[in-house]
């Protein structure tokens, strides 16, 4: 056994098992990456997971705004990367979920440069000795950002909508992800089951054909999403929700579960009910 210091600096024993670090990525913005990134990381820390966020789209942060933690920022993940501040000292600690949750947050006024891969390597690896889940929040594309936060992972996400060009650019992240050797699994994006069935929008099976990937979450077109985020109060803890149930199943088959997908027809009032108490 080694001893190493929990997130808030208490001393606890460990077996030296590291967390896991997976990068939250996409090939276009504006697909739900960060909002992704926020609500599987609740769902994970309400599944009792020690689950560290970190905010990786330097100068354009937006994480915190989404876990309404804004307000609470003192230090940044640049001013721990120059020794200005002790890790532990710019976690923020998302008081919703005691000690499980916490934001690691990016800085607002500074550029991608501030920051290089080696740097993020060993924050992401200090995290992943504090934490279960070290989930990093990409930066869109494939410049600077995108090779930073890659640089401290082992694993990845990819977030995509159902659209020919937010799949085209995510089917270029799929390449660089490969040459790095991180295994790589799928969210798609609001999905609106309606524009499938007409054919005005490419099914969940069109988008895994294209990219290859295992799928871990098919998450629909929702404005509880947009009013969630607005509130500063991810989705993912409105329980009773359609939209809470689905990110619980991701954070499930994270975990290692085989989870079926929920069914994403439109239903009746009694099947809606039904499927809320279902998950």
């Amino acid at each position: 056994m080694a001893w190493h210091k929990t997130i808030d600096g208490a001393a606890y024993e460990v077996s030296g098992e590291m967390g896991r670090r997976i990068v939250v990525t996409s090939g276009k913005g504006g697909v739900g990456k960060t909002t992704t990134t926020a609500n599987v990381g609740c769902a994970l820390a309400s599944r009792g997971h020690k689950v560290v966020l970190v905010d990786a789209d330097i100068g354009l942060r937006n994480l915190d705004l989404v876990l309404g933690l804004e307000k609470r920022i003192v230090f940044d993940v640049v001013e721990v990367a120059e020794g200005r501040c002790a890790l532990r000292s710019a976690l923020i600690k998302d008081k919703r979920f005691e000690d499980r949750l916490w934001l690691l947050p990016a800085a607002q006024t500074r550029d991608k440069e501030a920051l290089d891969e080696v740097q993020m390597e060993a924050i992401t690896r200090e995290l992943a000795g504090m934490a279960d889940y070290v989930l990093i929040d990409c930066p869109a594309g494939i410049e600077h950002g995108f090779r930073n936060a890659v640089a401290g992972a082992d694993e990845a996400l990819l977030v995509t909508t159902p659209e020919v060009s937010a799949i085209r650019d995510a089917d270029r992240i799929v390449g660089k992800l490969g040459e790095r050797g991180l295994p790589t699994r799928l969210i798609v994006n609001r999905i609106r089951p309606e524009l499938v069935k007409a054919g005005d929008m490419l099914s969940v099976e069109d988008v895994c054909g294209v990219l290859g990937l295992e799928l871990v979450g098919i998450v629909p077109d929702d404005e509880d999403v947009i009013d969630t985020t607005n509130r500063g109060e991810p989705a993912a803890l409105a329980e009773g929700t359609r939209l809470a149930a689905i990110y619980a199943k991701v954070a499930r088959r994270l975990d290692g579960e085989v989870v079926p997908f929920t069914n994403l027809e439109p239903q009746s009032l009694l099947g809606r009910l039904w499927g809320a108490l279902a998950g």
